[in-house]
């Protein structure tokens, strides 16, 4: 078997044991179903923090300068990037070594690229099992960037203890529209390139919304630059409070526990979608497709004949003929 003895290979620490567990988790198989399985007892050191918010941000760059912070205080690193995918490949359109090219000599960080492939909520498939792989591997801290999708980047607080929403100046306006999004999930605020006018405004903007969190954790407002490293410690600062924060908590509160349910419901899901598609035949889906598209059959009806079609496969169901 593929897995036969990887498991002791990443709680060793080994680079290329975890690279091939990534790639694994990456297929969905069985395999890996069961490899991360054995791993997640292992994976409760490890802060998850995940770094969102609109394209052009300066996410991937705030990353590397956040990632070489926690390596000066001691800390190993793992990065997940997850970036829009190949159109040709399918693989991850930038790759670790492009976005992050100084940080790849390091051991003690690792930087793994991850294809969307399109997935909606800014994150592959597969990052919580590959969340679970790096820090089963000993990373002390993973950093989990998203594509940059907006106000519909929510997937994030599902693989992750930590929001950190990265905003920029000349945002002003639009910190109306994003209010029902991504800044209602923040832990942290980021206000990045904070050389450009502008800065000061958004993060009074901020103001109102950083005590509106349903928790007695208050969400800090930074400002930060990437180019100049200013704010970044103060970020790291604010990343570490927020960690011992969650450890003091007895109890989850009603925002963790929503979170907890969400991450359920979407493996649940996932792992339905992947045993739909080894069910139905392409031709199959092929002919649903065709007859949505004609008008013929309501997509309500389509989605609950896949439906049937899973449960045919799964229950004693009496089956239809498509």
């Amino acid at each position: 078997m593929i897995t036969d003895g990887l498991d002791e290979s990443v709680l060793a620490g080994q680079t290329r044991a975890v690279a091939r567990a990534i790639t694994l988790a990456e297929t969905g198989d069985e395999e890996a179903v069961r490899l991360v399985a054995k791993l997640r007892p292992s994976a409760k050191r490890g802060q998850v923090i995940g770094l969102t918010g609109s394209p052009g941000a300066g996410k991937s760059t705030l990353v590397g300068e956040l990632a070489k912070e926690f390596r000066s205080r001691g800390k190993t690193v793992g990065v997940i990037a997850i970036d829009p995918s190949s159109p040709f490949s399918g693989g991850a359109f930038l790759g670790d070594r492009v976005r992050m090219p100084d940080l790849a000599s390091d051991p003690g960080v690792y930087v793994r690229s991850m294809a969307s492939r399109g997935r909606p909520g800014g994150l592959a498939a597969a990052v919580e099992d590959a969340t679970v792989i790096l820090r089963a591997a000993g990373k002390d801290v993973v950093l989990v960037e998203t594509v940059g999708v907006g106000q519909g980047e929510l997937d994030v607080t599902n693989v992750v203890q930590t929001v950190v929403v990265v905003l920029t100046p000349g945002m002003g306006d639009e910190i109306q529209s994003l209010k029902a999004g991504i800044l209602e999930v923040a832990d942290v605020y980021v206000v990045n390139k904070s050389d450009l006018p502008g800065a000061d405004m958004v993060a009074r903007s901020l103001q109102s919304l950083a005590h509106q969190a349903a928790s007695t954790w208050t969400r800090p407002i930074l400002l930060t630059s990437s180019v100049s490293r200013e704010g970044v410690p103060a970020l790291a600062d604010a990343i570490e409070c927020h960690k011992r924060y969650l450890s003091t908590r007895r109890a989850a509160s009603e925002p963790e526990m929503h979170r907890a349910l969400q991450a359920v419901l979407a493996l649940a899901g996932r792992q339905m979608l992947q045993d739909l598609e080894s069910i139905v035949e392409v031709k199959q889906l092929e002919r649903i497709a065709a007859a949505v598209a004609a008008g013929k059959m309501d997509p309500k009806e389509a989605a609950g004949l896949l439906v049937h079609f899973y449960l045919e496969a799964h229950l004693s169901v009496t089956p239809r003929v498509w």
